[in-house]
């Protein structure tokens, strides 16, 4: 696969692949093993939202990850297993034994009468079966849904339903630190509702006592257990749906972005490729769940089409102290570290003693996810874990886009401490005024757009595609919206300034508004709620929320713990609010429109020019919120 190596190497390619991206993407396609070679390389366009990428081809994405790795790299470690507690072995699975443990559990999901097209609820800890699961539905063509093992069951539930899932995955029980979460147990209250499951899969992780249902439920180890190690991968079209991801939108329901098999395969094993300068050999650690995005595209899938060894850590980067990360770069010879600016941000509070005796000469390039790295983080993780000589690629991108479009690519781009600063190959990106218009230059500020298709997109919301219209590209016409605000500076570099809808970027979770609003107005006394962003030192963002009651409440912090409890409940721990404060009323337009930029001002600690409130329909709500803001 081609990979950039200086810098007027990646000006030029970047060149070619606008100016022909057709014949950019076609011969980056190349790399990988077809089982039939497509008729068109891009069909479709934004204006019409119907983009299709090497239509007519026909391939396996497992065949790409594991089959043509085993002839010269079957004995080279595929997934290395940290668990929670460093004092428990890890484990380690080769390509021949990854491969030959994905072909059982697809013929066991044959066996089940899975087919192609079905979809699969995955709700599993950070083990290599979760990564298993996913590489076995693709290789008999059903659509994985991972959900992150962190969701509630209310999240479980809406997750399934929507886009009808027959079977769901899971595991026992997991421990995240010291604390154990019992994931049979949510399935088993999730499954009271999800009347399209047919049966549940359960791992035996952790020996946690549970209850298993006859005949709906069954254990992993007995459907594999005389499963074939054997199994010829299915034969997918290039657009046939690979798997489904939920993300929170600026509404309460959260929307099943679907991906295709073809364009995403292409573009994340060439962005990893490239963006970390991947070199053979090398041990890669992605800190992300599997659960997220970032675990799909740089954990999974896009290491293993480079045939690369990838590490899968169960545990938190604070337990059993704060060097655990470093602990385990050492442990396992890291040669590129990637992980969120939160985890960067909440170690460097703990100064410079968790590094001590701790070896982390391996490491070759670094990297961050999930949201800006600010200035003062970059320079600490560049100075203290990079030992100033390891380039930090700062990437930014979506669950919609599939895998990065823009960030430095490691040793070939000028860095800039926070600036994601130019575009990978293929990815046009744009700044939009308000009035529709791309803003030319630079020294600019506006809203981040792609203006034209690449591989890795999103096609559609599942079972609603004039959704996916209407989010992403209804708002510029002909223009992918990100949602994102964005400044370009003099030397044309790329600076994210976090989201402009209502869509708030916690700890690197993008957590809607509405649905947190929701989850709050369900309580007994609460009539309405608001919920906001504000700034905070470890999360990026953390959740404020306004809550008006329909009754005089006798102890506030009661009614706060209640409602931080029943958001965790509903959503997940991470959904939780920061600051909940009690009002009277909320300011709204004379059109009962609530006027969040004043909301913003106020939970940012920012209230000395909150703008016109002449429009409101009671201006003095205003001051009664300034004055009890928390």
């Amino acid at each position: 696969m081609k990979q950039i190596s200086t810098f007027e190497e990646y000006k030029a390619e970047y060149k070619r692949s606008v100016e022909q991206p057709e014949q950019f993407w076609s011969e980056v396609a190349e790399d990988f093993e077809w089982k039939k070679k497509w008729n068109t390389v891009l069909d479709g366009n934004f204006e019409q939202v119907n983009i299709k990428w090497f239509d007519g081809a026909e391939l396996n994405i497992t065949e790409n990850c594991l089959d043509r790795n085993l002839k010269e790299k079957g004995n080279q470690t595929a997934i290395i297993w940290e668990p929670n507690d460093p004092n428990e072995k890890f484990r380690t699975l080769t390509y021949k034994e990854l491969h030959a443990e994905v072909c059982r559990f697809a013929n066991a999901l044959k066996n089940l009468g899975v087919n192609k097209g079905d979809r699969i609820c995955i709700y599993m800890p950070m083990i290599p079966e979760g990564a298993i699961a996913m590489l076995a539905c693709a290789r008999i063509g059903a659509i994985h849904s991972v959900v992150f093992a962190g969701f509630s069951a209310a999240s479980l539930i809406d997750r399934i339903n929507d886009s009808q899932c027959s079977f769901v995955i899971t595991a026992d029980a997991v421990y995240r630190g010291e604390k154990k979460i019992e994931l049979k147990k949510i399935v088993d209250e999730a499954l009271l509702q999800t009347p399209s499951i047919k049966n549940c899969i359960v791992f035996n992780h952790r020996d946690s006592a549970i209850e298993m249902k006859p005949e709906r439920d069954l254990w992993w180890k007995d459907l594999v257990k005389d499963a074939s190690a054997e199994h010829a991968a299915g034969s997918m079209n290039a657009e046939d749906p690979l798997f489904i991801l939920y993300t929170s939108g600026s509404t309460g329901k959260p929307k099943g972005v679907l991906h295709t098999t073809a364009g995403y395969m292409v573009y994340v094993g060439y962005t990893f490729k490239n963006v970390f300068n991947y070199k053979e050999g090398e041990v890669f650690c992605c800190t992300a769940d599997i659960g997220w995005v970032t675990g799909h595209s740089y954990l999974v899938y896009g290491p293993l089409l480079n045939g690369a060894t990838t590490i899968m850590f169960e545990g938190t980067p604070a337990y059993p102290d704060h060097g655990r990360f470093w602990d385990m770069i050492d442990k396992h010879r890291v040669n590129i570290f990637y992980t969120a600016p939160t985890a960067i941000r909440s170690l460097q509070a703990h100064g410079n003693e968790i590094f001590k005796n701790k070896n982390l000469s391996s490491l070759r390039v670094l990297g961050t996810v999930g949201e800006p790295i600010n200035e003062e983080a970059w320079h600490w993780y560049n100075e203290n874990v990079g030992k100033s000589n390891c380039p930090i690629v700062d990437t930014w991108w979506q669950t919609e886009t599939g895998g990065v479009l823009i960030s430095p690519i490691a040793n070939v781009t000028p860095l800039k401490p926070s600036f994601a600063t130019l575009p990978m190959p293929g990815v046009q990106p744009v700044l939009m005024n308000g009035d529709g218009e791309e803003i030319s230059g630079n020294g600019v500020e506006g809203n981040l757009c792609i203006k034209f298709p690449w591989p890795g997109m999103a096609r559609t919301v599942f079972g609603d595609h004039e959704r996916f219209r209407q989010t992403y590209f209804s708002t510029y016409k002909g223009y992918y919206f990100t949602g994102d605000g964005c400044k370009r500076d003099e030397d044309g570099y790329y600076r994210i300034t976090g989201r402009v809808d209502d869509v708030i970027n916690v700890s690197g979770h993008r957590i809607g508004t509405g649905e947190v609003e929701d989850a709050i107005d369900e309580h007994n006394v609460v009539v309405e709620s608001a919920v906001v962003g504000f700034p905070h030192d470890i999360k990026g963002q953390g959740i404020y929320a306004f809550v008006i009651c329909d009754k005089k409440v006798d102890d506030d912090e009661v009614l706060r713990k209640e409602i931080r409890e029943h958001v965790s409940k509903v959503i997940g721990a991470f959904a939780r609010p920061d600051k909940i404060q009690i009002v009277k009323g909320l300011p709204k337009t004379r059109s009962g429109k609530i006027m969040r930029r004043i909301l913003r001002k106020i939970a940012e600690g920012d209230t000395s020019n909150l703008g016109d409130t002449t429009t409101l329909l009671d201006p003095a709500v205003v001051d009664e919120i300034k004055a009890g803001a928390v």
